[in-house]
C-alpha cells in the first residue's frame, strides 16, 4: 500500500464528473491517491490509512472529502503508476474551505444527513447483540467508542457495530441492505463499507492511544451470535490486561 500527493488538472476533473453524485466536488486542486495490493482485509487497512491522512489534514485546517470509486483507468492511476495487480478504491480531495457554513449546508450533505449520527444504543453492545452497552459500562473506552460513533462513512450509513466482551471489543460490519448493488452501479465499487470499517478502527485506536489504553488488533473466536445475515465479523481490539 502506498499513497501520493498530486495536483489536479483538467483531466482529473473529467474523471470526477464521471462519478455521478460525487461530481459535486468543485475547486479542489489537491488530491491524495493510493495504490492497494491484494490481501486479506486490505480494504479495511486502506480505509484506516486514508482516514489517518484525513485527520492530519483536518488538524492543519484543511477541508477534505472522501471520493469512493474505481479509478484504475483514470489519470489518477497514471500519476501514481498503478500496477496491474493494484487497485485504487478511493481518493481524497482536499483544500482550503472557502465558506464552511455554506459547505455544511450543501444539498448533497443535507440529503445524506452529513451532520447526523446514529445513537450510542444502536451501535454498541455488551456480550452479545441482545444487550446494550451503556457509557458507564464502557468505562475508560467510552471516548474511543464515541469517536467511532461520530466518524464519517460512505453515505453516512455508519455500518459498524461493536460488542464488548472480556476479550476486548469485537468489530462487526452490518451491511446496509441493497447498498452494495446501488454503489456498484454508481461508482463501480461493491465494498465501500469495508473502507468504513477501517475508518472506525482508525478513530478507535488513535483515541485509545491518546488515552494511554494499550491493545492490539487481531482475529478472535468471538462466540457472538450474529443477529442477521447482513452482519459479519471484521476484527477485535484485544485489550492489554497487564
Amino acid at each position: 500500500m502506498r499513497f501520493d500527493l498530486i495536483a489536479a488538472d483538467d483531466q482529473d476533473g473529467k474523471a470526477l464528473r464521471g462519478l455521478g453524485t460525487y461530481g459535486f466536488i468543485n475547486g479542489a486542486n489537491g488530491f491524495v491517491v493510493g495504490a492497494l495490493g491484494a490481501g486479506k482485509q486490505n480494504l479495511e487497512e486502506y480505509g484506516y490509512r486514508m482516514e489517518q491522512i484525513v485527520l492530519s489534514a483536518t488538524d492543519m485546517g484543511l477541508g477534505t472529502c472522501w471520493l469512493g470509486g474505481t479509478f484504475t483507468k483514470s489519470t489518477f492511476a497514471r500519476k501514481i503508476a498503478l500496477k496491474g495487480a493494484e487497485s485504487m478504491p478511493a481518493i481524497l480531495a482536499f483544500g482550503l474551505i472557502d465558506d464552511e457554513t455554506q459547505a455544511r449546508s450543501g444539498a448533497l450533505r443535507l440529503r445524506v444527513g452529513g451532520d447526523k449520527r446514529l445513537s450510542w444504543q444502536t451501535l454498541f453492545y455488551e456480550e452479545g447483540f441482545d444487550s446494550l452497552l451503556s457509557r458507564e459500562k464502557a468505562g475508560e473506552y467510552e471516548p474511543a467508542l464515541e469517536m467511532v460513533r461520530i466518524a464519517p462513512s460512505a453515505s453516512n450509513k455508519q455500518p459498524w457495530r461493536i460488542v464488548q466482551t472480556d476479550q476486548g471489543f469485537h468489530f462487526f460490519l452490518q451491511r446496509t441492505k441493497g447498498y452494495r448493488s446501488i454503489m456498484t452501479r454508481l461508482v463501480n465499487i461493491d465494498d465501500m463499507q469495508r473502507l468504513d470499517m477501517g475508518i472506525a478502527m482508525c478513530h478507535f485506536e488513535l483515541t485509545a492511544h491518546q488515552l494511554g489504553l494499550k491493545g492490539l488488533w487481531g482475529l478472535q473466536d468471538h462466540k457472538v451470535e450474529l443477529p442477521d445475515d447482513l452482519t459479519e465479523y471484521t476484527i477485535t481490539w484485544i485489550k492489554d490486561l497487564e
